[in-house]
């Protein structure tokens, strides 16, 4: 079966969303550098600390750039188990999002708020747009 279109639209934000976030994890292993090379100067220990901060930061968001690969491909080749773990990564982002929501109503503010409602209604559409007949059908799913 033909891969959906909005199946591509998914892949290529998440091959997109794994190069940016090697980018930033390489901005965090250089500015983490930086940080201990200048610290070095001042209070004893702070820039080594600094910088080993940056570098667990660089590692992590290495791991989510391989997470973001792999659900592209995931989805690219219309893996059922790259639905599913799409599904489910979206669903935790669904819930901050929505912790998120509420904290912007607690201390109103009004383009947080509105900022969290976009992405809500966004990660809602897409689990509902996975979740649909033809989209499972075309990953095999009966």
């Amino acid at each position: 079966m033909e891969r959906p279109t909005g199946v591509t639209v998914l892949a290529i934000l998440a091959f997109i969303g794994a190069g940016l976030s090697v980018l930033c994890a390489l901005v965090m292993f250089v500015g983490g550098a930086a940080l201990s090379a200048l610290g070095g100067r001042g209070a004893m220990g702070l820039g080594m600390l600094a910088g080993m901060g940056a570098a667990v930061a660089g590692v992590f968001i290495l791991f989510l750039a391989v997470v973001y690969a792999a659900v592209g491909y995931g989805l690219w080749t219309l893996q059922n188990w790259g639905r599913v773990v799409c599904i489910v990564l979206i669903a935790i982002g669904l819930v901050f999002a929505a912790l998120g929501l509420l904290t912007a109503l607690f201390h109103f503010r009004i383009g947080v708020l509105l900022w969290q409602l976009i992405v809500c209604a966004i990660d809602v559409w897409i689990i509902t747009y996975l979740l649909k007949t033809h989209v499972k059908q075309a990953f095999g799913v009966a």
